[in-house]
């Protein structure tokens, strides 16, 4: 499984339907890359940049959860 679909799977919980457009924007707009080319490099800005997001979505301690386990990933 890459980053990527594991950011995806853990994502899902939090934000349904939306997750792969969600995390694919992020990697693209916020990250400048292909979704299928993060690396554990960039985990930190993506974490970063999922929180940022979404919290405009949902409850801002929410948000800030699925940051972390975003920036948790190997």
């Amino acid at each position: 499984m890459t980053l990527y679909e594991k950011a995806v799977a853990l994502s899902k919980p939090y934000l349904g339907p939306a997750t792969e457009s969600f995390i694919d924007r992020q990697c693209k707009t916020r990250l400048k890359i292909e979704p299928s080319q993060l690396m554990t490099t960039q985990l930190a800005e993506l974490s970063k940049w999922v929180g940022v997001g979404a919290g405009l979505i949902m409850d801002q301690g929410k948000a800030n959860e699925l940051a972390a386990k975003v920036a948790a990933l190997k």
